[in-house]
């Protein structure tokens, strides 16, 4: 994908998706097109608007994600992204889209993002987590998103009226609602429910629904996302059976965006069960198979066909800078004032690894085996939207009962709904030189199934990174915990039975101003001073043999905590302040790539303390404040590239970038540092070396 096109985006893009403001709204209520909103409550992080766009066009790129999987690890999964809605109408074929690929738009006029929003419209927050500040009784998922947006407007209101190029309405209103959960089997997908309404005075016909994507599948703390090298790379397929198109990196970042994207097909009122898919390539407006469809009549036609699957094998050669379809329909009609109701989900998924040698070394997709992470994932996709109605043939069985009722009070399965673990517990983690020590509540074993009603709490495990995980280009913390610890309950035939007593505290404790009683402890010794590590603490239940579901297990990123080991805070200058490592080496084993990757640490500190640096000749060349109750070394970029802001440190250390307050490097040398408390006065004095 040429640079040409991603400039031209942004700045398209950023007239679609930034306010305008002006003095005298600033005076009254701000409009907005929202798009600041992404997932977040588990492993995947998906940017959603209320202008019918999916992610951010890497527009606002590092710092919110378009597509991001593992959350946090930088590996995103598309560009841009859109549903699109092809009808015949009294004015012939139209089709409204809410996202295109960007060769079509012309400079500096809006075009093809042809959804808009009203004025002072936002996307709404729900969640069905009772300690959410988002709680809502009605929520759906964990994370609820909640947008309204029109094809009526030939203009943007949000835009000072600015003309949507070529758009010709349909008379759709569409409401979205997205579902996105924290249990540990279904963290990785987030469903986009769309209710699609004519507003017209007319009957609409031969309905197509689809969900269009820019999917790109790479690791961008290896390869920013700019420049037709970061486009060029993907490897594209589609599964009917599943209705299921993915994505991945075929050959660009070396193994380092080991992930699927994926768009699939869950389910419609009216009923249908099969898709279409369709690909395009960049730019493209000579081949006949893969040109972009620029006319109405073009993109309508792409909806209605699809590739038929010689078309798809010969066609996609990889690697290549595709655009994806996934279509539903068709739907015959929605009548003026009806509705129809149509589920995609987002998702992605892990490789498994592959085996050797490879037919085609670079295509880590080639072996089916591969997929079995995004199948599984496809299950519980399936089997959210499924709900009551578990086979999912529209159908209700006679094995089935439906709790929900539709138009003329007719029975429908409720949906998006899932078997629920128990609530996660509430952790506290306690750092002191060389140990962690873990702390969670009892609140999880008072949680009770959403299907069964039973309490039916079996037990806890404690997971643990080792040193230097965070230091792998794909940060995946979650994969890479390990299993530490595994208790649960004594008196059943389930698991180890190997009770709580070697965890339980002889009466729980409190960590104030946190009111929270803890009721447990595991403490993990002999960990490295100055190394990042994940703990998490899970809940599990004993399953339910009658209905065949397997036991089910919490959240492990909703207790996941990033921590430092390291020194507490020391009192009175009851025990020297140093410097580790010392001397330091450059390149020592937790340094990062770059200059600014590196870092040594000050130790036993006061809570609150200055610590100056001096060279030999006395000259200052740093001055840091240190505040125990709130550092967390977030100043310096070997946390920023390493971390996520959520790293916990033990108070008694402060990290140093090897950076002068000039922004200069620190030559080799001997250096000189003092240590005042601020709290008494008191100075004390060391020296440290560094060797390049």
């Amino acid at each position: 994908m040429n640079s040409r096109k991603r400039l031209h985006f942004f700045f398209i893009f950023s007239f679609l998706l930034s306010p305008v403001i002006t003095e005298a709204q600033h005076l009254s209520k701000t409009t907005i097109e929202d798009n600041s909103k992404y997932t977040s409550v588990g492993n995947i992080a998906i940017t959603i608007t209320n202008i019918g766009v999916i992610g951010t066009g890497f527009r606002s790129w590092p710092t919110q994600p378009s597509f991001q999987y593992p959350r946090g690890s930088g590996i995103e999964h598309m560009f841009v992204g859109g549903m699109w809605v092809g009808a015949s109408t009294i004015n012939g074929l139209q089709v409204t889209t809410g996202a295109v690929d960007i060769s079509s738009i012309k400079s500096g006029v809006m075009k093809g993002f042809e959804f808009t929003t009203g004025i002072d419209s936002r996307v709404v927050e729900k969640s069905s987590l009772p300690d959410n500040r988002y709680y809502s009784p009605d929520a759906v998922s964990h994370q609820d998103f909640i947008a309204d947006f029109t094809d009526t407007n030939t203009t943007n209101p949000n835009q000072n009226n600015e003309p949507i190029s070529e758009h010709n309405p349909i008379g759709i209103n569409v409401h979205l609602e997205t579902y996105a959960f924290n249990y540990s089997f279904a963290d990785n997908y987030v469903i986009l429910n769309y209710w699609i309404k004519n507003v017209s005075a007319n009957t609409i016909d031969s309905v197509f629904v689809g969900l269009y994507a820019d999917l790109v599948v790479r690791n961008t703390n290896v390869t920013p996302p700019f420049g037709a090298s970061f486009y060029n790379k993907g490897g594209l397929g589609y599964i009917d059976t599943l209705n299921l198109a993915y994505a991945y990196d075929y050959n660009g970042d070396a193994g380092l965006a080991d992930s699927y994207g994926a768009i699939k097909f869950l389910g419609s009122s009216p009923f249908k069960n099969q898709t279409s898919y369709q690909s395009w390539t960049f730019n493209n407006s000579t081949d006949p198979l893969l040109f972009f469809p620029s006319t109405d009549d073009a993109k309508y036609a792409k909806m209605a066909t699809g590739l038929l699957p010689a078309q798809i094998k010969n066609s996609l050669v990889k690697p290549l800078n595709n655009m994806t379809m996934l279509t539903a329909g068709p739907f015959s009609h929605i009548a003026s004032g009806d509705s129809l109701n149509v589920v995609f989900a987002l998702m992605a998924a892990k490789m498994k690894s592959w085996s050797a040698p490879l037919p085609d070394p670079d295509d880590m997709n080639f072996f089916p085996h591969n997929r079995d992470n995004l199948y599984q994932t496809c299950t519980w996709a399936q089997r959210t939207y499924n709900g009551e109605d578990r086979n999912g043939n529209g159908i209700q069985d006679t094995n089935e009962i439906w709790t929900s009722f539709g138009p003329n009070h007719q029975p429908q399965p409720k949906r998006f709904f899932l078997p629920s673990p128990p609530n996660a517990p509430r952790v506290k983690i306690v750092l002191s030189s060389k140990l962690a020590e873990i702390y969670w509540d009892a609140s999880a074993e008072n949680s009770k199934d959403p299907i069964s009603n039973l309490k039916d709490f079996e037990g806890y495990r404690i997971y643990g990174t080792n040193a230097g995980i965070d230091l792998t280009a794909s940060q995946d913390f979650l994969s890479n915990l390990v299993l530490l610890g595994d208790f649960d309950r004594p008196d059943d035939n389930i698991g180890y039975n190997t009770g709580f007593n070697n965890i339980r505290l002889p009466k729980p404790v409190q960590f104030l101003p946190d009111t929270t009683r803890y009721y447990y402890k595991f403490s993990v010794p002999q960990l490295l001073n100055g190394w990042q590590y994940g703990f998490a603490v899970t809940a599990y239940d004993s399953g339910d043999v009658a209905t065949g579901l397997i036991s089910l297990e919490s959240s492990k990123i909703q207790t996941l905590n990033r921590v430092i080991i390291g020194t507490q805070p020391v009192q009175n200058g009851s025990v020297p302040v140093g410097v580790y490592p010392n001397p330091y080496y450059t390149h020592a084993y937790w340094d990062g790539s770059q200059e600014r990757d590196r870092k040594l640490y000050f130790f036993n500190l006061p809570a609150h303390s200055e610590i100056r640096i001096y060279t030999l000749a006395g000259d200052v060349i740093d001055v840091l404040q240190h505040d125990a109750a709130t550092y967390n070394a977030s100043d310096i970029r070997w946390f920023q590239k390493y971390s996520d802001g959520s790293q916990q440190m033990a108070g008694g250390e402060h990290a140093w970038d090897l950076i002068t307050r000039k922004d200069q490097a620190v030559a080799s040398g001997l250096y000189l540092f003092t240590v005042k408390d601020k709290d008494n006065g008191n100075i004390q004095r060391g020296k440290f070396l560094i060797i390049k």
